[in-house]
Formats: C-alpha cells, structure tokens, sequence
C-alpha cells in the first residue's frame, strides 16, 4: 500500500455513515479522545493499526509515550492520534507531531481533530483552522528539517 492509499483507506472508514454517527455522538462537552477513538478502533484494526502499540519510544526517557494507533509501513510507519478537548489549549497537535518526528518506526502522521468544539459555557471554538495553520508551518520553505513526511489532518 502506498502512503496516500493508506489515507484513502482511512479516509473511506471516517466516511461511513455508521463511523460518522459514532463519532457525533461521542463528541460532546466533557467526553474524552478516548470515547471518540473507541469509535473507530475495529475499523482501524482491520486496515493493520494496532491500538496505543508500545516499544515505539523505548530510546526515550518517557517511557509513557505511545501512539493512539500505529501501523507500520515500508519506509516509515504511520501514528494516528486522536484529539478532542485538548487539542489546543495543551498543544497536543503539536506533541503529536514531535512524537511522529522522534519516532523511528514512523515517517506520518494521521491526525484527527475536531472540526468545532463546543466549550462548557456553548460556545464554539474553530479548531481545525488553527491546527491546520500551526502544522502547515512545519512544512514551509523555511524549516530546516522535520522527520516527517506527511501529515493527513482530518476534521470531525
């Protein structure tokens, strides 16, 4: 499989109406990413992701560090990670990709978000927007260097 097939496949799971309907009625004010991974978890196994894979980070001294999902590839594997409250407010976009940059069994990174979220008060807070935005910069003619080679940034 080639990495943009890989996000084909991905891509055609996340557009099943059944997966859609979960997710909606996961994502809600104080549910976690966990409750939204759940959700997509024996789709994702079927395609060769393995759920929060351990061993991936052993070289590191944060020995809690895992994926949400990882699949190994010829040439680098794929993290896929879920977020949902914390998506900027803890910058866990930008965590997941350095844990996608430091990991040596993988070269991309998967990453879905939520497109809107609703905070404690109703109010919404754009997030795919600003998550776009930040990883995009990772990629300008200007960076040096990442360790890299895609990122699928999908909203929900």
């Amino acid at each position: 499989n080639s990495v943009l097939e890989v996000g084909r496949q991905v891509r055609a799971i996340l557009n099943k109406p059944e997966v859609i309907s979960k997710i909606a009625t996961a994502h809600v004010f104080g549910a976690t990413s966990h409750s939204v991974q759940a959700t997509i978890l024996d789709e994702l196994s079927k395609i060769g992701f393995t759920s929060e894979k351990k061993g991936l980070f052993a070289d590191f001294k944060v020995p809690g560090i895992r994926p949400d999902y990882f699949k190994p590839h010829e040439g680098g594997g794929f993290l896929f990670e879920v977020e949902r409250g914390k998506t900027i407010a803890n910058n866990m976009d930008l965590l997941n990709v350095w844990k996608t940059h430091i990991c040596r069994e993988a070269r991309h990174l998967i990453l879905l978000v939520p497109n809107i979220r609703v905070t404690g008060k109703g109010a919404k807070q754009n997030i795919f927007s600003p998550v776009q935005n930040r990883i995009s910069a990772f990629f300008h003619e200007s960076v040096r260097a990442i360790d890299v080679d895609s990122i699928h940034l999908i909203g929900y």
